[in-house]
């Protein structure tokens, strides 16, 4: 048993010396007079439940327990006398706790000497209430029943209330399952309720590898999802949140599924269609029953689909990623200039993105789709689009045209990705000013990613060399740029570019040019 005073917060010794133990329950005694704070304390001294220890804390008016539990969300209890700073004092609190705290898991159980003062019927009807004991009525092993009863109704609430959180998690994570962003928060979701359903300490970790052939050939295993103690593990080595002799067991096993429930952990791996194994390994302070296998194993089967078709989906998409590439590639190549410049437009715009304070899907999208922004220069004749030095006005004019023209190859298509490729290819020559081309669009009328790739392409096209020039130095390519903020590019993205300096010169260092 552990005894906090909340005026001068002082904490008893016994608590540093149960650091590793499990959380205690905490409750709340709130009266005016100390004799009950005593007897209460005495009345449950040792008094434990599901190997957890009540830690008391103590309130002596309704004034200072609302302080208290503004500040707190853990109690489990609050035992509440009615008559204090007022007749109705208690019943003041029990309204303030669920009608403005809208706290509605903590029990409330009230506690009178006076029971002419608050009717018990009356109390029960009008006020949410879990129990009403009277004073001189409440033996030790009332109160002992009393307690146990509200900490067990606390622990289930707690746990369907937790359900319910993590429910919305995976509800919201499942419309976007096939993104590897999304499944982490799936699975961390499903982890939460798993361990919550069984009354579980969440500490949980979900182990990925690349097949069992490439883990005999010592291919990296990392850990995807986690929570609780292991969550800071997530991308790391799992060695730090699962017991070697587990681990080694799991490596050299031929098996293509298994579980294993001891008496403190679950230890469940499974293999793909795909030959892809995994192992989800869960600890708990808590015995673990036989009954929560079969939730478990349906929870695992759940996430093995969910893997799999994670990398059916990413095959789909590097198959579109290399076709991008490759249409790119081919359109830098005829026109003289290296496949490194989209890399780097790619990259620079994803960077801007992010930094714009994009959305994650807007931030994939045009960071596969800013390499079409030039998609249309298939169509200029290569006197044109190979001459060095200036073109003339006709010559302008139709290198103008590659604009449109890629739109047009591209506006068919109805995948999200192409159709962002279709608006850079259409926009990212238009100016912030409206002086640009094809439409002479301006200000926020031109896309936010035609805006970003425009920037990053002019950026990345001043600093290369090309037939037409010779390449300018970072200075030199700021200087221009930070000239034609208002007047061609966005003044936003100017700054954002000239912020994040480092990290596009770090991209053009790490994609530069073959010499």
């Amino acid at each position: 048993m552990y005894d906090f005073l909340i005026d001068d917060v002082e904490i008893d010794q016994s608590i540093e010396a149960n650091t590793t133990a499990l959380p205690p329950w905490n409750i709340l005694i709130v009266d005016d007079e100390q004799s009950v704070h005593d007897v209460t304390r005495f009345a449950l001294d040792d008094v434990s439940f599901e190997g957890r220890d009540l830690c008391f804390y103590s309130a002596l008016s309704g004034k200072a327990a609302k302080k208290f539990l503004l500040e707190r969300d853990d109690i489990a209890i609050v035992l509440l006398d009615v008559v204090m700073e007022t007749d109705t004092e208690g019943l003041n609190v029990t309204k303030w706790i669920r009608e403005d705290l809208k706290n509605h898991l903590i029990r409330i159980i009230l506690r009178t000497g006076q029971p002419g003062q608050a009717p018990e019927k009356q109390v029960i009807v009008d006020y949410d209430i879990n129990d009403y004991k009277n004073k001189t009525e409440l033996t030790s092993q009332k109160l002992f029943s009393s307690v146990i009863s509200g900490i067990r109704s606390y622990r289930d609430l707690s746990a369907l209330n937790q359900n319910r959180i993590e429910l919305k998690r995976v509800i919201k994570a499942s419309s976007h399952i096939f993104k590897e962003r999304y499944l982490h928060e799936f699975t961390n979701g499903a982890l939460n309720q798993l361990t919550s359903l069984l009354y579980l300490e969440p500490n949980a970790a979900l182990v990925n590898s690349t097949g069992v052939a490439a883990l005999e050939s010592g291919q990296k295993v990392k850990v995807v999802a986690a929570i609780g103690d292991f969550q800071e593990l997530i991308g790391k080595d799992p060695s730090d949140s699962i017991p070697e002799p587990i681990l080694d067991d799991w490596l050299k096993s031929t098996d293509t599924s298994y579980s294993i429930i001891n008496k403190n952990e679950v230890i469940v791996s499974f293999t793909t269609d795909d030959n892809h194994k995994s192992l989800l390994y869960l600890h708990s302070h808590r015995k673990i029953t036989d009954d929560a296998k079969n939730l478990i194993e349906l929870f695992v089967q759940n996430i093995a689909i969910a893997h799999e078709n994670l990398r059916l989906w990413q095959e789909v998409e590097a198959t579109q990623n290399e076709i991008i590439s490759m249409l790119s590639g081919a359109v830098e190549t005829r026109s003289k200039e290296t496949g490194n410049h989209i890399i780097r437009v790619s990259k620079i715009s994803e960077l801007l993105a992010r930094k714009s304070g994009l959305e994650d899907d807007d931030v994939y999208a045009i960071k596969l789709a800013s390499p079409l922004h030039d998609i249309g220069k298939v169509g200029i004749p290569d006197y044109i689009l190979n001459k060095p030095g200036k073109h003339n006005a006709e010559e302008s004019e139709i290198m103008k045209t590659h604009s449109l023209l890629g739109a047009q190859v591209l506006s068919d298509s109805k995948r999200p990705i192409i159709q962002s490729g279709a608006i850079i290819a259409l926009q990212h020559h238009e100016k912030w000013d409206g002086t640009g081309y094809p439409n002479g669009v301006s200000g926020e009328d031109i896309h936010i990613f035609a805006r970003i790739t425009g920037i990053a392409d002019v950026f990345d096209a001043l600093c290369s060399k090309r037939c037409y020039k010779e390449a300018w130095s970072i200075e030199q390519t700021m200087q221009e740029i930070r000239s034609q903020s208002g007047l061609h590019f966005d003044p936003a993205l100017v700054k954002l570019l000239d912020e994040n300096l480092e990290s596009v010169i770090d991209i053009q260092r790490e994609h530069s040019d073959p010499r």
